[in-house]
């Protein structure tokens, strides 16, 4: 799922920094593909994937073009250090 093209966000629907992930992305005009893992089945398996691929916590874990970002604190700095706007520009609704 994370090799999908465009801004892929895997998140809890109980997960207040989930929440702030989405909504500065649909804030930026990008319409991110969100992965609530919460309502898989395989919701364990999801968040011990997501953890070996780097993420310091399971959720959120935000991708972009493919590539892991990283969680919320990853994110935040790079828009505050204007980098994210560029990352993002090819994924603009």
């Amino acid at each position: 799922m994370s090799s999908e093209k465009g801004v892929v966000i895997f998140s809890k629907s109980s997960c207040c920094l989930s929440y702030a992930v989405q909504v500065l992305f649909q804030d930026l005009g990008v319409s991110p593909k969100i992965h609530e893992i919460d309502k898989d089945p395989e919701c364990r398996e999801m968040e011990k994937a997501l953890m070996k691929l780097g993420c310091s916590k399971p959720v959120p874990a935000v991708f972009i073009g493919g590539k892991l970002v990283g969680s919320t604190n990853e994110v935040m700095s790079m828009h505050l250090s204007s980098s994210l706007v560029p990352l993002v520009k090819p994924y603009l609704c």
